[in-house]
């Protein structure tokens, strides 16, 4: 067992990719907090089901777990959690941030409270979750912090809030593997491709054939989405992130599902215009001469304007 005697916490760990994450940490020998209020997945309602059928799961093979049913987007029940884990194991070794909500619109019919709710569910609970389990980890000189981002922080038709969230976490995690890697605490990130009723429930598989018709899809990648496989593909790399092998693996963002783990390289600036006369004063013509035959070559606009026949 790779993570005996560890302590890890996994939120949204009712359901889905959470779920399965749970299960595979107390295989491995961790004792497991499963936090998770209930919510749908637009973040309303709340029932005690999902966070206490997956400790029972747990204990059934013989593991250790406890269930947790706070929202991890308010910064007081955020730390509740972790002093959970930390008056049930003695220790917090391991958080998994798994929580999140959807609320899909087109920038033009997203409300505010779409905006606020996305953001506040995925950014600011990786946030609290982190902030308050750093304070722990820091005086342990150990701690394994894995988040959870997305393939569409690199940009998403009808998910700007998501994706603007996920984009966040992606920083935000590397942020905090300069700050805390000193202190023996990694942290790192996973953007996973799994069917879960976050990703693939009707609605979804509605507005991506809307999508595949209005041609903002291809075939293929239509056909990719419905092929999606399920949430088990996943959890084994978050297992491995917690082990002592993975103790130098900090600051990276990976893709991980079905037979492929991949990692995002390095953002870095690809092509530059220099300018050495005039102080290094640009101009806007000189870069409207310049651009264009510089900086955007191979660069295609990725929604090109519709033109009227």
């Amino acid at each position: 067992m790779n993570l005996e005697g560890k302590s890890a916490i996994v939120t949204g760990g009712g359901r889905g990719i959470g779920r399965e994450i749970a299960l595979v940490l107390a295989e491995q020998g961790a004792r497991v907090v499963v936090a998770d209020p209930g919510a749908d997945r637009g973040g309303r309602g709340g029932e005690d089901a999902p966070a206490n059928q997956v400790v029972t799961e747990i204990e059934a093979t013989g593991g250790q777990a406890v269930s947790a049913l706070a929202p991890v987007d308010d910064y007081d029940a955020a730390a509740g959690i972790i002093g959970t884990c930390v008056d049930a194991f003695g220790s917090v070794d391991m958080v998994v941030n798994c929580a999140g909500v959807l609320r899909e619109r087109m920038i033009w019919n997203l409300s505010e409270d779409d905006w606020d709710t996305v953001i506040r569910v995925h950014l600011k609970g990786h946030y609290n979750m982190c902030h308050h389990a750093a304070k722990v980890m820091r005086g342990q000189r150990f701690g394994r912090i894995v988040n959870f981002a997305s393939d569409a922080w690199r940009g998403s038709v009808g998910q700007s809030n998501y994706a603007a969230a996920k984009g966040g976490i992606v920083s935000f995690t590397r942020s905090l593997a300069r700050e805390l890697g000193r202190y023996g605490v990694t942290a790192n990130a996973i953007c996973p491709i799994a069917a879960t009723r976050m990703t693939l429930d009707q609605g979804v598989i509605d507005g991506m054939k809307k999508r595949l018709d209005a041609g903002l899809i291809t075939q293929d990648r239509y056909d990719s989405l419905m092929a999606m496989p399920g949430p088990e593909f996943v959890a084994p790399m978050v297992a491995y992130l917690g082990t002592d092998a993975a103790a130098d693996v900090n600051g990276q963002i990976f893709h991980v599902e079905r037979g492929r783990v991949s990692v995002y390289c390095e953002p870095v600036e690809e092509k530059m215009l220099l300018k050495t006369d005039n102080d290094g004063q640009f101009s806007v013509e000189d870069l409207i001469e310049s651009v264009p035959g510089s900086l955007m070559v191979g660069r295609p606009n990725p929604a090109p304007a519709e033109r009227e026949d």
